[in-house]
């Protein structure tokens, strides 16, 4: 039997990036951190020297270090007391948070704040996800943080058009169907194409691409699931119950990746809100 190819990233997607230009180029310091993900050999005070080589980056992750989120015992005032402090996972994590919200200006239509604390809830989720389904949870969560870019890059070529798509976007999970509908691809598609121009590891490419339906695609990608999955939790961010909303969505995929959903909602309900320092972030 020939083994299933990959799915392509639709050609729809490509045409976003005739405004491509008007984003910044994602710095050199996030590509070595995002190969970093692959080293062993990584340290606190390579990360920390790597990220001091980036003024605006360094006072990001100062700032969110220094959040209420973390509740420090004292002012954190340099990257080394930042990753002492955070710890080196939670370093690199929200540095390429930082990064990542960093390349995309403010765009009709969207409201920014919305759409980065619902990235940062999604990268939450993905990591705890990651967690319970053993994948690599610092590489979920920066999947799960870069996975709604692809909309703000639709935002820049057809403003209105995404608008009215986030208008009616509200069932968890339909953002994918309302976009494939008018646009011919989704966010994710998009995503996976700027991932691709960025340099980002192929598996995450793929992951992007494969987001949309992940039960339809084979070879079956989990990390894929992880991230429908973790953009559904986030939709249903306001519900009394988003793991119920979740199964509601999605009960055939919540099946496949055999989740445990009592455990699900009790880390969920442990994390609080996730994206309590997105202020910090864009900042």
């Amino acid at each position: 039997m020939t083994p299933a190819k990959p799915h392509a990233i639709p050609a729809a997607a490509e045409r976003f990036f005739a405004n491509h230009g008007q984003l910044q180029p994602m710095p050199e310091v996030a590509t070595r951190l995002i190969k970093s993900f692959d080293d062993p050999n990584v340290s606190l005070r390579s990360l920390a020297d790597l990220i001091e080589k980036d003024p605006t980056l360094s006072a990001r992750v100062l700032r969110l270090a220094n959040s209420a989120r973390f509740s420090p015992s004292h002012n954190v005032a340099t990257l080394i007391d930042a990753a002492n402090t955070l710890g080196l996972d939670m370093l690199r994590n929200l540095s390429m948070a930082a990064a990542i919200s960093g390349r995309f200006p403010d765009l009709k239509g969207l409201d920014r704040r919305a759409v980065w604390r619902h990235a940062a809830t999604t990268a939450a989720h993905a990591r705890t996800l990651g967690k319970l389904l053993r994948l690599d949870a610092d590489e979920v969560y920066v999947a799960g943080m870069m996975l709604r870019t692809g909309q703000l890059l639709m935002a820049i070529s057809e403003p209105d058009q995404v608008a009215e798509v986030e208008r009616m976007a509200t069932e968890p999970g339909s953002r994918y169907s309302l976009e494939q509908h008018r646009f011919g691809c989704t966010h994710a598609d998009v995503t996976a194409s700027l991932a691709a121009h960025w340099h980002f590891p192929a598996a995450m490419v793929q992951a992007f691409t494969d987001a949309n339906e992940p039960l339809e695609v084979r070879p079956f990608s989990l990390m894929a699931a992880v991230l429908h999955l973790a953009e559904v939790l986030a939709d249903a961010a306001g519900s009394a119950d988003p793991v119920a909303a979740l199964q509601a969505a999605v009960p055939e995929l919540v099946q496949h990746v055999h989740l445990d959903l009592d455990d699900l909602r009790a880390r969920v309900a442990a994390a609080g809100d996730p994206a309590q320092d997105v202020d910090a972030l864009l900042q």
